[in-house]
């Protein structure tokens, strides 16, 4: 076995920047809340090539002095801390004394300082861990620091990183949480030379989401006021017409710190459990208030993760007070109707109440009986993926294109749902049809089926070159945050492929030109929020249709699902004939089941047939 040796600083330090430093947006939230701590009331942050080659953040501090400069290169120096009970009741943001060495061990790093006691700065410069110059320098009071070439001397490291677009989002969404954090301190963001947000020192947390997000966003929002003991809540919500596509906008504070916790986004989903749709997201901003010893934030390097010391306390706290929120919002019922007045009025009349009208039985034509059967024409085996649906939709017709109409092939594809035909049995609700075959029992969800024949035929019109447009006589306005008007104008192109013309009307405004020809305008503004939202997550890239493809289709299928599905058997059977055509017709874009099967082995065993003798000898 080797002797047992103390490791170089050096390399020590880059094995803490594996657990602090993971992206470059961890290297601006360190400088960020370095810079909070110090009592900045102006953050200015900068990056290149999605933080690569260039970050840089600047304050207008305290600033440090040069032992405190050449010192705050150590690992394990802070300010923050002195001893184990401090850990304990903890109020800054930094604390561990690791992030600044730990960035200089793994970039080029220059940092220059002043305090407002000295008539001149420190520049200290920094490569892969060592100090290669220490002079004066002038510069305001406060401290800048520059990262350059992140992860260079490691390699490795670097390969590990995404693509610039998904590197910057998640630098902006760092700025933006912290913007959030501290609505008192003016921030600045540039990006690759463009300005992305500029904001002043607001006073409250409405006026800094309004600079953030716009005034459209701070309309749909309700206030959160709160507080239960040593448990303060406040914040805003959106109201449940706001939705989102993804969880990106659910922002939740834990005394000012930014911080992903599972108890609280947990709290806010179950309290919008009944007013969203399934796949939509609520938007949220919340702080929550509470003694420094009621949580721990000494949890991970990076301190995004918290553990509360009552977790079920907090949950139920949070969800109670969005609850309140949500009440004040939502209209009351309306009362019901008196009795009539020859209903009994004393309480001890037993006698039955009128039984409610029997609804009017339906006609034949439209009766579900099993009377209604369709025999497909003898299947034909395929290898291989079956050809695309024939047919295409007039592009004067915005509706989503039917697939109840279209589909027809000239030789059936193989029917994977029984040989020898499909009966229409009946349905269970609005889009799902009980279907009979020989092989069992089939549950088909219309809508689901649509959904998949959509997505097929938008994506495979996608990489064709993209689908028909529509140009509208009256163009749509559409007003986005500044972050998502950055992110818009990144992905004008991608938007373009898919259907949209989208022009730049002002700052932060847009007027759309075009809409794909299944899709209606008044619909437009909203996709384009939802698309910029994936933009923003990082899942929308120019090279990949899947993402974009998949929420149009999913939009339009939401569209097709609100008419009346073919409740005959010649409608559902070019229903079935496109969705065979696809190439994964059992499932749809978002995983879940197109139809199911109960084979008869199964509805027998399920009622015990053949199981005892008495059965046996009843048939």
């Amino acid at each position: 076995m080797p002797p047992i040796r103390i490791l170089p600083d050096t390399v020590a330090n880059q094995i803490a920047a594996g657990e602090v430093v993971e992206r470059p947006a961890s290297v601006v939230k360190e400088l960020i809340e370095n810079s909070l701590d110090a009592g900045a009331r102006r953050i200015e942050v900068e990056f290149r090539r999605g933080g690569r080659s260039l970050i840089r953040v600047e304050d207008d501090g305290a600033g440090m002095s040069r032992d405190d400069a050449l010192l705050c290169l150590e690992r394990h120096a802070t300010s923050k801390i002195r001893r184990a009970e401090d850990l304990g009741r903890i109020a800054s943001f930094g604390f561990r004394g690791e992030a600044l060495p730990s960035i200089a061990s793994v970039s080029r790093f220059t940092l220059q300082t002043r305090t407002a006691e000295t008539e001149h700065g420190t520049e200290i410069v920094v490569s892969a861990g060592r100090i290669l110059e220490v002079k004066d320098c002038g510069m305001p009071v406060g401290t800048r620091v520059s990262v350059a070439h992140l992860f260079h001397p490691v390699p490795a490291r670097r390969k590990f990183l995404r693509t610039d677009a998904t590197e910057s989002a998640h630098i902006i969404q760092t700025v933006r949480l912290h913007a959030l954090a501290a609505p008192g301190v003016a921030f600045s963001l540039l990006g690759d030379g463009r300005t992305l947000f500029r904001s002043g020192a607001e006073a409250t947390l409405e006026d800094r989401v309004r600079t953030i997000f716009g005034p459209t966003m701070e309309n749909g929002l309700l206030p959160v006021r709160a507080r239960e003991g040593d448990l303060a809540l406040t914040g805003l919500v959106g109201k449940p017409g706001i939705t989102r596509s993804t969880r990106h906008e659910i922002a939740t504070f834990v005394n000012r710190r930014p911080v992903d916790s599972r108890t609280m986004t947990y709290a806010i989903l179950e309290s919008y459990q009944t007013l969203l749709p399934r796949g939509r997201f609520p938007v949220a901003f919340l702080f929550l208030e509470l003694p420094p010893a009621l949580v721990d934030v000494n949890v991970h390097p990076s301190k995004r993760e918290v553990r509360f010391r009552e977790e079920p306390l907090v949950r139920g706290f949070t969800i109670r007070s969005v609850l309140t929120a949500l009440g004040a919002e939502m209209p009351r019922p309306v009362s019901a109707a008196p009795p009539p007045a020859s209903a009994p009025a004393a309480s001890g009349d037993r006698r039955p109440a009128p039984m409610p009208p029997a609804p009017p039985t339906p006609p034949a034509s439209q009766s579900s009986a099993p009377q209604q059967i369709l025999k497909q024409p003898p299947a034909t085996r395929h290898r291989g993926p079956l050809p695309p649906p024939t047919g295409a939709v007039p592009s004067t017709d915005r509706r989503p294109p039917d697939p109840a109409g279209a589909g027809r092939a000239s030789t059936p594809p193989e029917d994977p749902l029984g040989s020898g035909g499909w009966t229409l049995v009946g349905w269970l609700d609005d889009h799902l049809a009980l279907l009979s075959t020989t092989g069992g029992l089939i549950v088909l969800d219309v809508r689901a089926a649509r959904q998949r024949i959509l997505f097929e035929r938008i994506e495979a019109a996608y990489l064709e070159g993209g689908p028909v447009s529509q140009d509208l006589l009256i163009p749509v306005p559409l007003e986005l945050d500044p972050i998502a008007a950055a992110l818009l104008v990144d992905h004008l192109e991608l938007f373009a492929r898919t259907g949209f013309r989208i022009e730049p009307f002002g700052r932060n405004f847009f007027r759309i030109e075009s809409v794909p020809d299944w899709l209606e305008p008044g619909d437009a503004a909203d996709l384009i929020r939802d698309l910029v939202a994936l933009a923003r997550a990082g899942r929308l890239a120019a090279g990949r249709p899947g993402p974009a493809a998949e929420e149009i289709a999913r939009r339009a299928a939401i569209r097709a699902g609100r008419e009346e599905a073919p409740r005959d058997a010649p409608g559902l059977h070019r229903l079935m004939v496109a969705l065979l055509h696809c190439r994964h017709p059992q499932t749809s874009p978002t995983g879940s089941l197109v139809y199911f099967q109960l084979s008869r082995a199964e509805i027998e065993r399920r009622l015990h047939r053949g199981q005892s003798r008495g059965d046996k000898e009843l048939d």
